[in-house]
This record gives structure tokens, C-alpha cells and sequence, in this order.
């Protein structure tokens, strides 16, 4: 009698072969989406690759008609930048006057966030309103007073008077950041702290510092950024002693006209830095933005 076996695994169908090599369709509307997210970001490239290929060309490349595309390119124009206008004090400008600017908008900016974080009062809003309304204003309106109590002070063209204005016009902006990032932390935390007899600095140090440091990072990563990129004050309240790189990226502006050569070199060397520090803490400047957003 002959036996019949059975498997424990059924047969597996396998697709004809023209079916293995028929090409892969793509969706009409993913197709139409990809081609235009690559228009916008080849647009909005565009001016930075534009920059970056007149950085590398002569003065008279840079003002050809057509544009060349084809051309070789030197490294005349970033050695005259730096002979002529001394990049490096520059730079280093801008790089005291927005670290100590941030810094010191942190310290304090963290107090106000933390008291209207976790003992509002009913001025509370109202008193964050205002600040936030600040920021409204145009910049020139406050121009002709604060020029005046700089030249009255003696800070005029002075790292000094930058650092405060920079600060004093970041200060709504880390004040409503600090606030959105500390109204998270749930306040029964800090009540047990007390409870367990922290005083106030014990509580501000080994509780409120490690929950918020998240947004500490992202307030200050993001004024950082606001006060390297600053250039009104920087125009009016500076030249050749504190000026930033805003002001070195203004002198190439002359009666003669605009040396679009030296011009981008300079351009160029003024946000490498502040592109290259941005693309590496994007995660937490996108966060810092997000702040209070509907979850």
C-alpha cells in the first residue's frame, strides 16, 4: 500500500518571469512631488551655489554678461580679504560678541522663565505679551536713543555695547523659549525637591538644570546664531575697532562700486562658520523652534 507524505510547509509560488523583470511603477503623484521638492531646493540653493562659484572667479568673471560657468577658479580674492581687511579680527569679533551675548541672555533670561514658569501670577501673560511686542518694532525707531546713550557711555565701536544690545534684543526671544521649555517639566518634581529639603540653588542645579537642559541648548544654540547673523547694530554701532563680519561684508560697498568678487569671498568666509555649526546642532535648533507646538 503505498504511503502518501505530506509537508509541513506548502509550496511556494513563485511569479512568472516576466513579472520579476517588468520595470517598477512609481505613483503619478510621488513622482510629480519628488520633481518639485528638487526645483524648490535646487531654488533655494541657488544663491548660496551662485555665491560660492563668484568667490572662486576674477572681478572681471564676476561681471561678465553672460555668466561663466566655466572658468578657473583662484584663491586671490579670500588672500586679499584677509590682507586687506584683516578677517580674523573680524571674525573674532563676532565670535566674543555672540558668545558672551548669548551667555549672558541665558543667565538672565533662565530666572524670568523659571518664576513665570512655576509661580504665575495673573500679569504673567500679559507681562510675556509685552516683551514678545517688543520685538515688533523696527529696529531703526530705537536707532537715534541707543546711538546716543553709546556715544554718551563711551561704547561706541566697542565690544562691549554690542554684547548688550545683542542680548537686551534677544532677551523676549530666550525669555518665551525658556518659558515654553520649562512649563513642560511637571512642577511636582521641584515640590518633592523642597520637600526633601533642596534649597533653592540645589533645586535649580540638580533638578531644574538636567530637566531643561534641552531647551537651554536650544535657546542658546538659536540666539547664537541670531546674534552672528546681526547686522544693523552692527553697521551703526561699530567700525574698524569692534566691527563684526557684517561690517566687513559692508566696506566691500564702495563710491566705485561693488567688488562682487571680493565681495562673495568675503560673504563666503563670514557664514561658513555659522552654516557648518548650524548644520551640526540642526536637531536642536529645530527643536528650540517647535517649542510649544501642538504635540
Amino acid at each position: 500500500m503505498p504511503t502518501t507524505t505530506y509537508s509541513a510547509h506548502p509550496p511556494v509560488e513563485t511569479a512568472p518571469a516576466e513579472v520579476l523583470l517588468a520595470p517598477r511603477r512609481f505613483p503619478l503623484a510621488l513622482v510629480v512631488r519628488t520633481i518639485v521638492a528638487w526645483l524648490v531646493t535646487l531654488l533655494l540653493f541657488f544663491p548660496l551655489g551662485f555665491l560660492i562659484a563668484t568667490a572662486f572667479k576674477t572681478e572681471l568673471q564676476a561681471i561678465a554678461v553672460p555668466t561663466e560657468w566655466l572658468f578657473s577658479p583662484t584663491l586671490a580674492n579670500f588672500h586679499e580679504v584677509q590682507e586687506r581687511s584683516d578677517y580674523l579680527l573680524y571674525a573674532t569679533n563676532s565670535l566674543i560678541t555672540s558668545v558672551v551675548s548669548t551667555v549672558l541672555g541665558l543667565m538672565i533670561a533662565a530666572p524670568a522663565a523659571y518664576s513665570m514658569a512655576f509661580f504665575r501670577s495673573k500679569r504673567t501673560r500679559d507681562i510675556l505679551m509685552w516683551m514678545l511686542s517688543t520685538k515688533m518694532m523696527p529696529a531703526v525707531g530705537a536707532l537715534v536713543p541707543i546711538y546716543v546713550l553709546a556715544q554718551q557711555s563711551s561704547l561706541l565701536d566697542t565690544r562691549t555695547g554690542l554684547i548688550i544690545v545683542f542680548t537686551l534684543s534677544n532677551l523676549p526671544i530666550m525669555v518665551w523659549m525658556l518659558y515654553s521649555a520649562f512649563k513642560d517639566i511637571p512642577p511636582e518634581i521641584l515640590e518633592a525637591a523642597r520637600m526633601d529639603g533642596a534649597t533653592l540653588w540645589q533645586e535649580a542645579y540638580k533638578v531644574l538644570l538636567p530637566l531643561g537642559m534641552g531647551g537651554l541648548a536650544s535657546t542658546g544654540l538659536l540666539c547664537l546664531v541670531l546674534s552672528w547673523n546681526e547686522a544693523f547694530w552692527s553697521l551703526n554701532l561699530s567700525s574698524a575697532k569692534a566691527g563684526t563680519l557684517a561690517t566687513l561684508i559692508a566696506s566691500y560697498a564702495s563710491p566705485e562700486g561693488l567688488f562682487w568678487a571680493k565681495l562673495s569671498a568675503a560673504s563666503l568666509m563670514a557664514i561658513a562658520p555659522i552654516v557648518v555649526f548650524g548644520w551640526f546642532s540642526q536637531k536642536q535648533l529645530v527643536q528650540g523652534l517647535t517649542f510649544g507646538a501642538v504635540k
